[in-house]
């Protein structure tokens, strides 16, 4: 379950972790950015006070280092922020969460042009694997990475990324990506798998799409399940966020059936395009200049 709520609303946020963990879910993604690491941990506190679980243990909590962060001497800093903001002695799963830098500072998204910095990415990723070896973390991984970069960090990596969280759905299925990252036993987790409709920086075109509409209909299913299934059926584990208590219980009956071939080439034939090219990451004197250089062509 995502927690990268738009509009920011503290108390729902808590509310829909802690009915989601009374439901199932046991995988949590937050971020700094998000401001949600403070309600996450007061979820999981009450979960464990009124017995929906019995230890955090039970838990798959990532969380993710800011651009502002991203250098050298400030990421075990900002993990133990995290941690302390979590309530927790550990995350399971740490991520740069850009290819970015920034000025130190205010945590804000966009991030100003001004302030964008090249990413120093062998003492950044060193800096992360302190992380590890100090057991503030049992994995470390990366966001919004190119197969290029990807490439970067693991000609010099002691330990090798083992996550990339990236956006992928039907209409953006990232096959090159994919590819590349399972031949490097790199995990790829996809966000906005539904398109992140509702939210400012979303889309409707995932959710409206004829092809998975007619899909869904041939199976009984939602346009949701439908997508999701598919990144079941790829090998992708998925962040996605819905604080409606219905939906959040379908989100979850994915696993009991499945896709057909015939689906499946269906689904390979929908036109791609990236739905969320992040322009407020380009900057003329920034690092990356252009959509081309952030996602190094593959757009």
């Amino acid at each position: 379950m995502g927690t990268a709520a738009d509009p920011f609303d503290e108390t729902a946020l808590k509310e829909a972790i802690l009915e989601a963990i009374s439901v199932g879910y046991r995988h949590f993604d937050a971020a700094s950015l998000y401001k949600s690491e403070k309600p996450l941990g007061e979820a999981i506190a009450e979960a464990i006070k009124f017995g929906f679980i019995a230890s955090r243990d039970e838990l798959f909590i990532t969380s993710k280092l800011w651009c502002t962060d991203a250098h050298p001497d400030l990421v075990l800093p900002a993990l133990k922020n995290s941690l302390r903001m979590l309530q927790l002695e550990y995350l399971d799963l740490y991520l740069i969460h850009w290819p970015l830098s920034a000025k130190p500072g205010k945590i804000e998204f966009p991030v100003p042009k001004d302030e964008q910095l090249a990413m120093d990415f062998n003492s950044v990723w060193a800096a992360m694997e302190d992380c590890l070896r100090f057991g503030l973390t049992k994995s470390i991984g990366v966001g919004n990475f190119s197969c290029k970069k990807l490439e970067n960090i693991l000609s010099f990596a002691t330990i090798p990324p083992s996550v990339n969280q990236v956006e992928i759905s039907p209409l953006w299925q990232q096959q090159k990506l994919r590819e590349f990252c399972k031949s490097k036993n790199i995990v790829l987790t996809a966000y906005s798998p539904l398109g992140a409709k509702g939210t400012r920086r979303g889309t409707n075109e995932v959710m409206d799409n004829e092809t998975l509409k007619e899909i869904a209909n041939a199976h009984n299913k939602t346009i949701a399940q439908v997508c999701l299934r598919w990144a079941f059926e790829q090998g992708l584990s998925f962040v996605v966020k819905s604080f409606n208590k219905e939906r959040m219980r379908e989100n979850l009956q994915i696993f009991d059936w499945g896709l057909s071939l015939d689906d499946h080439k269906k689904i390979n034939e929908i036109k791609q395009r990236r739905l969320l090219p992040k322009l407020a990451m380009v900057s003329p004197n920034g690092p990356f200049k252009s959509l081309e250089e952030l996602w190094d062509g593959e757009i």
